[in-house]
C-alpha cells in the first residue's frame, strides 16, 4: 500500500492536542497523518478560542488602559477613540499567523494534512469526507469540544452568541448578559466592558468559576465589581424574548422564587463545554462512551477498542489546551515505546482577566475535605514594590504546603500576571519540592515574583515584607 494510502498514526483533529500529537510522533520517526475539517489548522483554540480571545483581551486592555489608567503615570491622552474595526483586524492577524506557523510546522516534521471530516470506518480504518480511505496503525482522537446549549436561549451568533460570535460582534453591546461565572464568560465580559458595555453577569451557583479557591473567588468577585461588572449569583436563566430593539431575559433564584426580567442587547451563552464525538464513527467500531459524552480510556489513553486512542477534551479531566498538548505528547512516545507521563497535579489553570487569576494543586477546601493536615502562607501585592510601580496593587499569592512534609500541594494567584507567576509553583511541584525551597530560591528584585517568594516564605511565619 502507498504512503498516501497508509500511515503509522492517524490523529483525527488539528486542534493543540491533535497537532502536538502528530508533530511529536513524526519527530519519533512515525508516519503521520492529520485529519481536520478546518480550513485552517489549530482547532477551537487557534482559530475561535483563546488565541483570538487573548489578542482582545490585551487590545481592550490598552484601550481601557489609556481611558482611565495612564494619568495615574503622569501620561495625558487627549482625543481617544476605538476603532473596532482596527481591533479585529489586530485578533484576526494574531489568528493568521499562528494557523499558518502550524502548517508550516506540519511540512517542516513531514506531517500529512488530510483536509475533511474524519470518521473511523472499522479497524486501523480512517474515513476522510465519507470518500478517501486511508489504514493506520494506531488512531488517535482528538476533536476537542464544543460550547453547551442553554434550553430556552437559541443562539444564532449574532444577538444570542456562544463564545465564538462574542469574538465578532460588528459593534459594542450597550448591555451584554454574560451567562455563566467561568473562565469563557468572565473574559469575554471583560474584554466589552473595557469597550464601553454594560455587563451582567448570571451564574447558577453561588460563587464565581467553580473549583476555584474561595479566598481568590471572593477577591475576584470584589475586583471584577470595583470594575464595574455586575453579578447575579445563585440564579438561573429561564427563557429569553427577542424583540426588534431588545432582549428580554427572565431568571429566577437557582432554587426557585420569583421571576425577574433583564433589558440587554446582547446575551452571550458561556456555560461550558462538551466533548465533540459526534460523526466520528464511534459507536459503529464500539469506543465507549462514559455518561458524560466523554471517551473512555485507560491510564495509557487507550479506549475499548485496541489501537485507538484519545486526547484532549474528548476525555476526562479539564478541558484545557496545555493538557491536550501534553497528552499528545505523551501518547505519541508511548506509540513510539519510551515512557509518556502527564501530571494532572500540576495542571495550571489561569483566567485571563485583569488581574488576572491562576492556580495550580489543591484549594483549602479540597484539603479539608480530604483530611490533609497543611499550612498556608499569603503575601499582598500592596507589598510589592513592582505592583506598586505597576499601579497593579489588586490581589493576592496564597501558597499551600503539607503540615508534615512542606511538599507544595497547591498555589493560588490573583493579581498582575498571575498566568505567569503560576509557574514557578508549577516546576516547584513537578520536581515535588517544597514551600521552603521556593522562599529560598533566589527572585530578582524588583519583580512581581517576589511575592511568590514571600507567600512560600509565609507558609512559615516568616515574610519579609508583611
Amino acid at each position: 500500500m502507498s504512503k498516501e494510502q497508509s500511515y503509522d498514526l492517524v490523529v483525527i483533529g488539528g486542534g493543540p492536542g491533535g497537532y502536538v500529537c502528530a508533530i511529536r510522533a513524526a519527530q519519533l520517526g512515525m508516519n503521520v497523518a492529520c485529519v481536520d475539517k478546518r480550513e485552517t489548522l489549530g482547532g477551537t483554540c487557534l482559530n475561535i478560542g483563546c488565541i483570538p480571545s487573548k489578542a482582545l483581551l490585551q487590545a481592550s486592555e490598552k484601550y481601557e488602559e489609556a481611558q482611565h489608567g495612564l494619568g495615574a503615570f503622569g501620561v495625558k491622552v487627549d482625543k481617544l477613540s476605538l476603532d473596532l474595526p482596527g481591533m479585529m483586524g489586530h485578533k484576526d492577524a494574531v489568528v493568521e499567523s499562528n494557523v499558518k506557523g502550524i502548517e508550516y510546522l506540519f511540512k517542516k516534521n513531514k506531517v500529512d494534512w488530510l483536509k475533511g471530516t474524519g470518521e473511523i470506518t472499522g479497524k486501523g480504518e480512517v474515513t476522510v469526507d465519507g470518500k478517501t480511505k486511508v489504514q493506520a496503525k494506531h488512531i488517535v482522537i482528538a476533536t476537542g469540544s464544543d460550547h453547551m446549549d442553554l434550553p430556552g436561549l437559541e443562539i444564532d451568533e449574532k444577538r444570542i452568541v456562544s463564545s465564538t460570535g462574542a469574538l465578532s460582534l460588528p459593534k459594542v453591546p450597550k448591555h451584554m448578559v454574560v451567562v455563566g461565572g467561568g473562565y469563557i464568560g468572565l473574559e469575554m465580559g471583560s474584554v466589552w466592558q473595557r469597550l464601553g458595555t454594560e455587563v451582567t453577569v448570571v451564574e447558577f451557583l453561588d460563587r464565581l468559576v467553580p473549583g476555584m479557591d474561595s479566598d481568590v473567588s471572593k477577591q475576584f468577585k470584589r475586583t471584577l465589581s470595583k470594575q464595574g461588572m455586575k453579578f447575579k449569583l445563585s440564579t438561573k436563566v429561564t427563557g429569553a424574548k427577542l424583540n426588534k430593539t431588545n432582549i428580554k431575559l427572565s431568571v429566577e433564584p437557582a432554587k426557585g422564587g420569583d421571576t425577574e426580567e433583564i433589558t440587554c442587547d446582547s446575551v452571550l451563552v458561556a456555560i461550558g463545554r462538551k466533548p465533540y464525538t459526534e460523526g466520528l464513527g464511534l459507536d459503529k467500531v464500539g469506543v465507549d462512551l462514559d455518561e458524560r459524552g466523554r471517551v473512555r480510556t485507560d491510564g495509557h489513553f487507550a479506549t475499548s477498542v485496541e489501537g485507538i486512542y484519545a486526547i484532549g477534551d474528548v476525555i476526562e479531566g479539564p478541558m484545557l489546551a496545555h493538557k491536550a498538548e501534553e497528552e499528545g505528547v505523551a501518547v505519541a512516545e508511548m506509540l513510539a515505546g519510551q515512557k509518556g507521563h502527564v501530571n494532572y497535579e500540576t495542571v495550571p489553570g489561569i483566567v485571563y482577566t485583569w488581574p488576572e487569576v491562576a492556580n495550580v494543586g489543591k484549594t483549602e477546601e479540597a484539603l479539608k475535605e480530604e483530611g490533609v493536615e497543611y499550612n498556608v502562607g499569603k503575601f499582598p501585592f500592596t507589598a510589592n514594590g513592582r505592583a506598586r510601580a505597576m499601579n497593579a496593587t489588586d490581589g493576592f499569592v496564597k501558597i499551600l504546603a503539607d503540615k508534615k512534609t512542606d511538599r507544595l500541594l497547591g498555589a493560588h494567584i490573583i493579581g498582575p500576571d498571575a498566568g505567569n507567576l503560576i509557574h514557578e509553583a508549577v516546576i516547584t511541584m513537578e520536581f515535588g519540592g517544597s514551600a521552603e525551597d521556593l522562599g529560598r530560591a533566589f527572585h530578582g528584585h524588583p519583580t512581581l515574583n517576589e511575592a511568590v517568594k514571600e507567600a512560600a516564605l509565609a507558609v512559615h511565619g516568616r515574610p519579609l515584607h508583611s
